[in-house]
């Protein structure tokens, strides 16, 4: 078991370049492609972060502002998340207020762009 640990460590701590030359490795020598997504978590930590935030899976909607046309927005945020039209109405009111948690990012961007239709101004987070 430890020396897994000190394998997990020594990964962990590879630079970007390091991780470059491991997947060539493991697809020339053994036809292993690694998938983006595990070069970036194991590069994560060694990239200062800027990978990991590739990497998020669950997105929060913020609404930042109603914008001009407010009643439009209230009827978006009244369809987009089955609310009734004073619950809509006061979480427009609110704003900056999370419209909706935990979204994948289709449906996080899908709900992004409604909003922004409707006139509103929207964060992803």
């Amino acid at each position: 078991m430890a020396d897994l640990k000190a394998f997990a460590e020594q990964l962990v701590n590879l630079t970007v370049k390091e991780v470059n030359e491991l997947a060539t490795i493991l697809k020339e020598e053994y036809g292993i492609e690694p998938a983006a997504a595990a070069v970036a978590v194991a590069a994560g930590p060694a990239a200062g972060g800027a990978a990991a935030a590739e990497e998020k899976t669950s997105f929060d909607v913020v609404l930042k502002s109603a914008g001009a046309a407010k009643l439009q927005v209230v009827k978006a945020v009244k369809e987009a998340c089955g609310l009734g039209l004073k619950e809509a109405k006061d979480l427009v009111d609110g704003a900056p207020s999370t419209v909706k948690e935990g979204l994948a990012k289709d449906e996080a961007e899908s709900l992004k762009k409604t909003l922004e239709e409707a006139g509103a101004e929207v964060e992803l987070k």
